[in-house]
């Protein structure tokens, strides 16, 4: 409400506009001042007569809503959560087109006589250039929002009247129509303009959300917490990588390049499209941290309401969800080849060779393998050739009778080959099987019948094959230790699995994991941590860091869903922050090659804590040469 000293000079001012056709500097609000300008080159005439046209009625109105049917019903909810705000303030709700019609009110305007009461009904018209300066039709002109109290108005007969707009806007910034508060001035409240400009953004996201469908639809904010608040931005992306819509956080926080044209995504973010899809066939909603192409942090949430189908992704990246294998593709490009290949031997009996180094998923893949073929309802036998004893491992793999030896069962055993019959067999580490044990494999494998220990009745065996191994089985044929004729009877097709830190979807498998781990939780990882978590070597592969995450889960509180450097076992954690000092630049880079090396040693040693055999890995040299490095340093010091 403005002070008896706020109202005189209001008079005043407006006297001076009409004698000098300007305003006192300052006197007025910049918008209201264009206004007043505006109002008065369309000849109105502050104490004129009003002649505005009479409201829309009947049909006319009813087709003028139906043509904003969608602002509408979005608006309606907004409108009475509003009025509830602003209920004993004497108030309604307004919501008029772009060309000033009032669409829909809310509230019983009690307050007001008869002629006012018409003046704010559906169907009248508050077009700047018929009733001068008003918050809707001001806020349509200015494109912003507007608050007009009192004796603002440009006409007098307005002056009862306090208001706030707000304008609505597409994802597109089309001007959809403005929201409104009006109420006697005489119980105006200073909140009322950020009450509008709040109501005008929830009604713009629901409607761009609405919007989005076939779209991949992008929430982005500096900090994870403003992920999902009114303070986001968010971007609808098409298929093929144009940015088609935005909100008003994202037009005035993203795009201000001020190129023409419609941005590409990659145009301001260090995103591409297809990361995008191929983490929206996993349906994966987990933040992920990014860049704009300025350099500045941000974070990212995917959202999507409806599948988006692209052939050419499909094919080349990421397959639909069609298979067991499709879930180990996080769009790593080796990984993908891999299944790909799988896939084309499912059904036509060839044997598969996976190699790897220990930990890289090798059983993952072949139970994928499994699952994905034709004999998925059958048994899947894995036998870990290395894990079982010598002695054991032929009774286990073929079976034997009654008393086929010493410590044998009563009632005999089939053995593993038998109780794979139907399904996959998985020989893990079949690198490490003996070499007369691997005579034996043969002959089944060529027979396909299995002969228990003991001279049992033989018995015909049908399964997909599926062998692993860390092994170079070729550098073990030339050294004797793998038989020549059993490589070649089950390298039917040989894939090689990268190791983790050669995998270039490390985020998405991040994400994997965790859902695995909590599938009804949606849980991040902190973006420093993440950091460390991708930089580090991880010799143990995707076993250690599948068993670190299922660790980091156990350990978070049931209100907390980041996993932060205190929920990581403290033997991982030592090891990635002593690998971050070490990877962090020196203050002085040194003067020569002997210096360089020397300083290089010492913190390799630091870091491992006297470790040679760990520093040297960490170098890149032998340990050997280390040892030749430190003598001198030795004598030096």
């Amino acid at each position: 409400m403005r002070t008896p000293a706020q109202t005189t000079a209001i008079r005043k001012t407006r006297q001076h506009f009409m004698d000098h056709g300007c305003c006192p500097p300052g006197a007025l609000d910049a918008r209201l001042e264009r206004s007043w300008a505006r109002s008065y080159q369309a000849g109105l005439l502050p104490s004129g007569r009003l002649q505005a046209p009479d409201n829309l009625s009947g049909q006319a109105l009813a087709q003028m809503r139906a043509r904003h049917h969608k602002l509408l019903a979005y608006s309606a909810p907004v409108m009475e959560y509003l009025f509830e705000q602003v209920r004993h303030t004497h108030s309604i709700v307004v919501l008029a087109d772009p060309c000033g019609t009032l669409m829909h009110t809310y509230g019983d305007g009690y307050f007001l006589g008869k002629a006012e009461r018409v003046a704010l009904a559906a169907g009248a018209t508050w077009d700047e250039a018929l009733r001068g300066t008003n918050a809707i039709g001001t806020a349509l002109v200015e494109a912003a929002p507007v608050e007009v109290h009192g004796s603002e108005h440009y006409l007098e007969r307005n002056g009862f009247l306090t208001c706030a707009a707000s304008p609505i806007f597409s994802g597109t910034g089309q001007l959809l129509g403005v929201i409104d508060i009006s109420g006697e001035h005489t119980h105006s409240h200073p909140h009322t303009l950020g009450l509008v400009s709040t109501a005008a953004r929830i009604i713009e996201n629901q409607l761009l959300c609405a919007s989005s469908q076939r779209h991949l639809r992008l929430h982005l904010h500096t900090v994870p917490e403003g992920i999902g608040t009114l303070g986001e931005s968010v971007l609808i992306v098409s298929e093929d990588g144009w940015i088609v819509a935005a909100n008003r956080c994202a037009r005035e926080q993203l795009l201000t390049t001020g190129q023409p044209g419609t941005p590409r995504l990659e145009d301001v973010l260090d995103i591409r499209v297809d990361d995008l899809l191929i983490q929206l066939q996993r349906r994966s909603t987990m933040l992920r941290p990014l860049r704009l192409r300025d350099g500045r942090p941000w974070f990212a949430q995917l959202r999507a309401d409806t599948t988006i189908v692209r052939p050419v992704v499909q094919s080349a990246i990421a397959p639909p969800l069609s298979d067991a294998l499709s879930t180990l593709q996080h769009g790593d490009d080796r990984i993908s080849r891999a299944a790909d290949k799988a896939r084309r031997i499912l059904h036509k009996n060839i044997p598969l060779l996976i190699q790897g180094e220990s930990g890289v998923g090798k059983e993952w893949f072949a139970r994928a393998v499994h699952d994905s073929s034709t004999k998925h309802q059958g048994p899947f036998v894995a036998v870990n050739c290395a894990a079982m004893p010598e002695q054991l491992i032929e009774a286990e793999l073929f079976g034997y009778t009654q008393g086929a030896f010493t410590g044998a069962k009563r009632e005999g055993r089939p053995g593993l080959l038998r109780e794979a019959d139907g399904g996959t067999l998985f020989l893990d580490e079949i690198g490490d099987m003996p070499l007369g044990l691997q005579t034996r494999l043969l002959r089944v494998l060529q027979e396909r019948v299995v002969t228990p220990l003991g001279g049992g009745k033989p018995a015909a065996v049908d399964f997909n094959l599926v062998c692993a191994t860390h092994r170079n089985l070729r550098d073990e044929v030339q050294r004797g230790m793998f038989r020549s004729d059993l490589y070649y009877r089950i390298n039917g097709l040989t894939l090689e699995l990268p190791p983790l830190r050669e995998r270039t979807d490390f985020e998405a498998l991040t994400e994997s994991l965790l859902h695995d781990e909590a599938p009804q939780r949606c849980i991040n990882v902190a973006p420093d941590v993440l950091a460390a978590f991708t930089r580090h070597d991880w010799p143990g592969n995707l076993r250690q860091y599948a068993s670190v995450m299922r660790t980091a889960c156990a350990m978070l509180d049931d209100g907390e869903n980041t996993i932060e450097w205190h929920h990581i076992a403290d033997d991982i954690r030592e090891e990635l922050q002593r690998r971050q000092r070490y990877s962090a630049p020196a203050p002085a880079l040194p003067q020569n090659l002997s210096e360089l090396s020397r300083t290089a040693v010492q913190q390799a040693l630091e870091s491992c804590r006297g470790n040679v055999s760990q520093a040297a890995r960490l170098l890149g040299i032998s340990r050997q040469t280390l040892y030749r490095k430190i003598g001198p340093m030795r004598t030096t010091t």
